[in-house]
């Protein structure tokens, strides 16, 4: 900031200058009072300009959501655009000073001059998400790690499953799709992830990794002493006198569970006999194993959930408003009460006019686009959060060389 004090005068009256002292010292005075207003209004707009900007990002998220819903609803090709960098410079002057009254030739007065400016120039870059990125960010499905960190939010399991998973298989090689139009498949589905929520809605349902202990055993002739010394810090080592030996063992932290039981209830063996079935699957696949024995066990589960792409959920969400809606389906008769059992998982409302009320909305092929203000209120909140969620876990690094980019300056 700057501040600029000018003392103007008459210096045409050289008698009046004596006069002029003490009214100059009270301008003076009244202008270093100023000074400290100059100094809160830079903390004062950039707070503003911070949360202004923060807020349209977010809007621009939500809306090219939306946006790509509805062309997913008519089939149509996807595309996302990243802000990779704001650059916005805030300029803040203050200016005072001292003029003389028109007071004729009677005296000489002086009266403060006080004035103020502000401008902003930001710099927006926008880089849309194609080529090697559109495959990993769009195409490739989601890894298992990434829907159990999103159930630890405490996410509703139905939820996530309904809005991530492309199917449910079991050992013996059955297929349950999470498509309407296959309505047997999709009906078994949805009772699978119901049975799976009332789990989960008596704290029994654990997404936890398996955790299980793996040996090794070497001749001893065949370790040296500096081989011994390396082997101490990433093994436990146990000697084996009479084979003349040593067990190496060391924890292993494996793939992801989704059980009715704690795994570590479970034998070593039977942790890593699950596991080693875990490693045979690809990482969009997820283990479930509901057994008998335990809370929810009425409706034993064992097989595994494979995971969508994010492409795959846009069209799934898109299809469910007029070509493939989603359609009621009710717990199996072994499933305990389940608290919420929408009919879609994520009900977007399209109209001919605006909505009003609508928090955030988009316009597509004459059409209006924004979420359902129904019954299910909430749950269509939160899904559309889970999905935002979602599309920012696929986030990789915007700013890279050989992408055509879009900069927009103010």
């Amino acid at each position: 900031m700057r501040f600029l004090m000018a003392g103007r005068m008459n210096l045409g009256a050289f008698g009046r200058i004596s006069r002029a002292c003490g009214r100059f010292v009270c301008g003076f005075l009244f202008i270093a009072m100023a000074v400290p207003f100059g100094g809160c209004l830079s903390p004062a707009a950039l707070d503003h300009v911070a949360i202004a900007y923060n807020e349209a990002v977010a809007n621009v998220m939500s809306e090219q959501l939306l946006l790509n819903i509805a062309r997913a609803r008519y089939n149509q090709p996807i595309q996302f655009a990243g802000i990779s960098n704001i650059a916005a410079t805030m300029n803040f002057q203050a200016n005072a000073g001292m003029t003389p009254a028109l007071a004729g030739t009677n005296g000489a007065m002086l009266l403060p001059s006080l004035g103020g400016s502000v401008s902003e120039n930001p710099t927006i870059s926008i880089v849309p998400i194609e080529g090697e990125e559109f495959t990993q960010r769009m195409l490739t499905p989601l890894a298992d790690d990434k829907l159990t960190l999103l159930l630890r939010q405490n996410l509703d399991v139905d939820l996530l499953l309904r809005l991530v998973a492309l199917e449910f298989r079991t050992n013996d090689g059955n297929v349950f799709h999470n498509r309407p139009r296959n309505v047997e498949d999709y009906s078994e589905f949805r009772r699978i992830g119901l049975h799976l929520a009332s789990i989960q809605h008596s704290d029994q349902l654990y997404a936890e990794p398996l955790i299980f202990e793996k040996q090794w055993t070497l001749p001893l002739e065949k370790i040296s002493a500096k081989a011994f010394q390396s082997l101490q810090k990433e093994f436990s080592i146990h000697l084996n006198a009479k084979d003349n030996a040593c067990v190496l063992t060391k924890q292993v932290t494996g793939r992801m569970l989704l059980t009715n039981y704690d795994p570590s209830v479970l034998s070593n063996q039977e942790r890593m006999n699950l596991n080693e079935e875990a490693e045979k699957n690809s990482q969009n696949d997820l283990l479930v194993d509901i057994r008998a024995d335990y809370p929810g066990g009425k409706y034993p589960i064992h097989g595994k959930f494979r995971l969508r792409s994010f492409s795959n959920i846009m069209y799934f969400i898109g299809r469910g408003i007029s070509t493939e809606p989603e359609f009621m389906v009710s717990p199996d008769p072994r499933t305990p009460t389940v608290k919420r059992n929408p009919v879609s998982v994520l009900a977007v409302r399209e109209t001919d006019l605006k909505p009003t009320g609508a928090e955030v909305s988009a316009y597509y092929r004459d059409k209006y686009y924004s979420l359902d203000a129904g019954d299910d209120t909430a749950w269509n909140q939160t899904a559309f959060r889970v999905l935002s969620q979602i599309y920012q876990m696929t986030v990789t690094e915007l700013p890279r060389t050989g992408v055509p980019s879009i900069t927009i300056a103010k």
